[in-house]
């Protein structure tokens, strides 16, 4: 009995001096890691999220190891380091790491998103290519957006002085920009009822994948199996099935719509139809397969349309939530527009304040709490220590979007901390809503013109009183105690100005 329980205390010893200490002796300092579970519960209790990455980034600096079971991620919490790494070295942290959870979801690695190497350089710079041919960062991606504009005042007009859901309308007019630029149509009245699937669908997947159930099966898989039904892959399952389904379906539409002769391309969709028939007859059947497409659509769409539709929602809440920013809004937007025409991009950098709000809403809206999984593709050294090829490093741009020594009283929105002292737009280095280096957010011009465009517009044709049917009063905007972040959910009263 006394051999069996010193054999005990031995191996359990040699397992934590493993744990504690050999696995750890080479890596940046971090909070100590639990077996199987990592850091997790550190980042749910007590300060979730958000709250426990900025006080990790305070107590052991700006690059330290965060562990989700037993891999290792270097977090690089500051933007000089940022830009020492992702930045000045892009090769060593282009990669992402790879999640088996999501190699099962996509059947495979497929997508921009989640694929590494001349696989996924070939497809961002086939995207950006042909996103440029279709007018993306020019004046006709400008005229679509001013059509969706103008779209929202029809459903806004038909209400005004009424009570409607702000956010919803907004979103469809986003959801139009986006799919025009992939499948070529938009959702007029006709399409209501396919918008709304997908509108559902989007929302679904907003509350179930920042549920605990979702983001306990991440990551510490091996709880998933005590989880209660549906299970995590069931739940898989049925998003999987419902917007493969829409996608798939539109790409065999537009195979035998497609005029393969034609030079010229009317979306995305028909573009990589076109350039995948080109390379089948040269005898490259993988690089530009049917089911690539669909995970494509599945990245730009949800990027073109999720993020967007978040920022939006969290924009108008928090200008809602602070006193004397519309006014001083609609005093420059007087100034400026001077009537009832709309705003454009020229207008840009004539409204310093307007974009000062824009940046502070970004910077407030910070909608990743954790950002993407990167690995190292090479040996390298950050900070110091000598990092192994393969390790899993994270560009934690919510903290540096929270760093109190560039912006303080982070929580609080103050669009005055992007004016200078002449009355211009301060540029900060340390927004970087679109994260860093080469795998930073390829929609950036896209989402940019969007949130200027939707905004100033909206701002300049409406004053905005608030309605939200759960507090009677601005909807919430406390991120602290917040693992993921979802739509702000408001009514609002709406009068025209012009």
């Amino acid at each position: 009995m006394i051999f069996i329980l010193v054999l005990l205390s031995t191996v359990l010893s040699i397992y934590l001096f493993h744990l504690l200490y050999w696995k750890r002796r080479n890596l940046p300092p971090g909070p100590t890691p639990l077996p199987k579970f990592g850091n997790w519960l550190s980042m749910v209790f007590p300060m979730p999220g958000y709250e426990c990455f900025r006080n990790w980034t305070k107590k052991y600096g700006d690059v330290y190891t965060f562990w989700l079971e037993s891999e290792p991620y270097v977090i690089i919490g500051s933007y000089e380091r940022m830009k020492e790494t992702f930045i000045r070295d892009g090769d060593t942290y282009v990669n992402k790491k790879l999640n088996e959870a999501i190699a099962k979801f996509r059947d495979g690695m497929f997508g921009v998103v989640d694929t590494n190497g001349q696989f996924w350089s070939t497809h961002r710079r086939f995207a950006l290519s042909n996103f440029r041919d279709l007018g993306f960062g020019k004046d006709l991606m400008q005229q679509k957006i001013f059509f969706e504009v103008q779209e929202i005042f029809k459903k806004f007009d038909e209400k005004v002085g009424e009570e409607q859901n702000i956010p919803k309308v907004f979103n469809k007019g986003v959801a139009n920009v986006i799919n025009q630029l992939i499948f070529g149509y938009r959702f007029d009245d006709e399409k209501e009822e396919e918008f709304q699937k997908l509108q559902d669908l989007l929302e679904y997947q907003q509350k179930a994948f920042t549920s605990w159930k979702i983001i306990v099966a991440c990551v510490v898989p091996f709880l998933s199996r005590f989880m209660p039904k549906p299970t995590v892959d069931e739940l898989i399952e049925q998003y999987k099935a419902a917007f493969y389904g829409f996608f798939n379906s539109q790409i065999e539409e537009h195979r035998q719509k497609i005029d393969f002769d034609s030079e010229e391309n009317q979306d995305y969709a028909e573009a990589y139809l076109k350039e995948q028939k080109k390379r089948e007859a040269e005898g490259d059947l993988e690089t530009f397969s049917t089911q690539q497409l669909s995970n494509m659509c599945m990245d730009l769409w949800l990027a073109g349309l999720g993020t967007t539709t978040l920022t939006l929602s969290w924009s108008i809440a928090y200008v809602l939530n602070t006193p004397g920013v519309q006014e001083k809004m609609h005093e420059e937007l007087d100034r400026v527009i001077g009537g009832d025409r709309l705003v454009s991009m020229a207008d840009k950098n004539d409204l310093p304040f307007m974009n000062a709000v824009i940046n502070e809403c970004q910077r407030c809206a910070n909608i990743v709490p954790i950002n993407l999984f990167h690995e190292t593709t090479k040996d390298t050294v950050i900070a110091g220590y000598p990092i192994k090829k393969g390790t899993g490093v994270i560009a934690q741009i919510s903290t540096v979007m929270l760093d109190e020594t560039v912006f303080p009283e982070p929580y609080s929105f103050n669009p005055d901390r992007f004016i200078d002292e002449n009355g211009k737009l301060k540029k900060i280095e340390e927004l970087v809503p679109f994260s860093v280096g080469k795998r930073q957010c390829l929609g950036e011009g896209l989402a940019r013109m969007e949130l200027f465009l939707f905004i100033s517009n909206f701002f300049n044709r409406y004053t905005v009183n608030i309605i939200s049917p759960s507090t009677a009063g601005p909807p919430p905007i406390d991120k602290t105690k917040e693992l993921g972040v979802t739509d702000r959910k408001f009514d609002g009263i709406l009068t025209k100005r012009n």
